[in-house]
Order: structure tokens, then sequence, then C-alpha cells
């Protein structure tokens, strides 16, 4: 067997192992969005088929019951306000950090680096919260959100602002520029790409996680769609139609983020990760 033929025989393997790995996700998934229009007594057969009647009232119905235009409302604000006050906070001390070059400023960065492998320990936020007087509000769910995330994002636009001439920053200091002009109007233009990128992988890590919310949201009126979900399950646990059309509606948001901006997923990781 010749060389070549090896490698197309080795490609048909890798191929169809791939295919198999993406059905162990696929399958699930089409597995509830088929549920998710089927009656209470057809879904408990939990099968990959087509349902005999498609009932878009159960949409509805959860919808209604569920309450989940507040919860969509209280998600879409926390996820946009926890986002961009990551991408502002984040870059900016970036790009002091790697600008300056001082032993301080590589202490800092490896501090915030720490931060991906160290935990958060909730029983001391809870505690740095209440003390601080907002346990309970959507505003510490949000520092907290955009705080949880910026080991992340320093480590992405730290790569990127390192690839970015130093010599830009100088001719506009030679210009009359202080510090700020810099980072808006040399620097900022020129990390479009991470920030994409970060408002995506923010956006989705934001959306998704239902332990911040539990454990900082007193008020079940502030709860964000993914503990709807949670709540939903506790009054219709016996109705697996709607909690799939429920798991359905709370992941369609991010599912619609993730094709439409993928690209900028890849482009901006492999950006950040390459030129660091």
């Amino acid at each position: 067997m010749s060389f070549s033929r090896k490698m197309a025989w080795r490609n048909y393997v890798v191929e169809g192992l791939l295919i198999l790995a993406s059905l162990l996700i696929i399958l699930p998934l089409l597995i509830m969005m088929f549920g998710s229009f089927m009656t209470s007594a057809e879904v408990l057969k939990f099968s990959l088929r087509l349902p005999e009647k498609w009932n878009f009232s159960n949409y509805t119905t959860v919808f209604r019951e569920g309450g989940l235009g507040r919860a969509f409302l209280n998600g879409m604000l926390i996820t946009g306000v926890s986002s961009i006050l990551n991408i502002f906070t984040s870059s900016a001390a970036s790009f002091i950090l790697v600008r300056r070059e001082t032993k301080w400023s590589n202490f800092l960065y490896m501090f915030f680096f720490m931060g991906l492998i160290a935990p958060m320990s909730t029983i001391t936020t809870i505690r740095v919260v209440q003390w601080m007087g907002f346990y309970g509000s959507i505003t510490s769910v949000i520092l907290i959100y955009a705080s949880l995330n910026t080991a992340f994002s320093v480590f992405l636009y730290s790569g990127f602002i390192r690839s970015i001439p130093k010599a830009l920053d100088e001719v506009a200091f030679l210009e009359g520029a202080n510090t700020f002009d810099v980072f808006f109007k040399i620097v900022t233009p020129l990390i479009v790409p991470v920030n994409a990128t970060v408002a995506i992988m923010v956006f989705m890590s934001v959306w998704n996680d239902i332990t911040i919310p539990l454990y900082f949201l007193t008020d079940s009126s502030d709860w964000t769609m993914p503990l709807s979900v949670y709540n939903f399950y506790g009054k219709y646990s016996r109705d697996w139609n709607l909690i799939f059309a429920d798991l359905v509606l709370t992941s369609l948001p991010v599912l619609i983020l993730y094709i439409f901006c993928q690209k900028y997923i890849v482009s901006g990781l492999t950006a950040g990760a390459v030129k660091g």
C-alpha cells in the first residue's frame, strides 16, 4: 500500500471517529428539540423521532408560566453590562501592564494569570458583598461576573497588545497625546477583533451560568433564564415536553450568537495566543 493511500485511509478513520463523537452531542439536542413539540405522554419515550403532532402551544405555555420575558430582560441586562465592564477594564489594565514593563507590572500580570487557576470562594465573596451593602441586587452579580472573567480577558488582551508596535505610542506622545488618547485613539481601534472574542466568550459564560444568580439574587423576580429552568423544573417535573421547550428557549440566544460569531472566537483566540 502506497504512502498516499495510507494517509487517505487514516483520514477516513479520523473523520469517522469525529462524526461519531459529534453524534454524542447532536443526538441529545435533537431529542430535546423534537421532544419540545410532543405531548407530555409522547415525550416520555425519550427517543429520536419526529412528533406525531407539532404542538407549538408548548412554547407559549412555557413563556407564560415560566415568566421568561422578565428572565430574558434580566439575563440581557446582567450579561450585557458585565461584558462591557469586563472589556473596558481588562483592555485598559492590559494596556498599562504590557506597556510599563516593570517588575511591578509583571507581578500584577502574574497575579491576574493566577485567576485562571484559582476558583472563586463563594462564602468569602458573599461576605464581601454583604459588607459592601448590595447583597441580593443585580449590581452585585454584574460586578462578580465582570471580575470573574478578568483573568481570561487580560490574558487575551496582553498577548494581542504586545504585538502592537510601541513606536505608535511614542509617535502619539511626541504629537502631544496623553495616555488616555493613546489607549482610546490608537490601541482601541486595533483590538476590535479581541473585543469581539472577549464579548462572545463572556456572554456565553455569563448567560449559561446558574450558580452566581442562585447564591447572590435573593428575589426570584431578578432571576435569569437558566435559573428559571431550575424553577420551572420544580413546578413541571413530569411535563418533559415543557421542560424541553424551556431549555430550547433558554439556549437559543447563545446558539444564535455562536452561529453568527464563531469566526471571531477562533480568530480572536488564535491572535491572542500566537501573538502573545
